[in-house]
């Protein structure tokens, strides 16, 4: 009987490193330092959950009906795995990109209004050529 290798040490609780590997059919060892698989270092019921949203699909909803929990609870789950797998500064780096180019969006759908209403003002007579242009220039994002 195999046994699945532990990924935290049961003693300080740090990961486990592999340094050790050994072939079944021949004998074969091998030392030296591995880096094990992410996912290998999951708890038990974080794989399972992990198999069931892969089998899903992503789709939180079908994870929600064939686990029989909520939303939130998904949620939950999912980001208890993203933390396990070290992938939580990863995920908020995305977040605040994201927020960055959303603001950024924001900043020049802004400007364009500002410009807009800048010509129509020239359009309209309100304005001179120069003060349009002066304005413009003085638009920052």
């Amino acid at each position: 009987m195999k046994y699945k290798a532990p990924g935290k040490c049961p003693v300080c609780g740090e990961k486990l490193e592999i340094t050790k590997l050994n072939c079944p059919k021949c004998s074969t060892s091998i030392e030296g330092e591995f880096i094990p698989c992410r996912f290998c270092r999951l708890p038990k019921d974080e794989l399972e959950f992990i198999n069931t949203f892969i089998m899903c699909r992503g789709n939180i909803k079908d994870v929600e009906k064939e686990l029989g929990i909520s939303y939130p609870t998904v949620r939950s789950k999912l980001d208890s795995v993203i933390k396990s797998l070290g992938l939580e500064d990863e995920s908020k780096k995305r977040s605040e990109r994201r927020e960055a180019i959303s603001h950024k969006r924001d900043s020049l759908n802004e400007l364009k209004e500002l410009k807009q209403q800048i010509l129509d003002k020239l359009a309209n007579g309100e304005l001179t050529t120069k003060e349009a242009m002066d304005k413009i220039k003085n638009l920052k994002i």
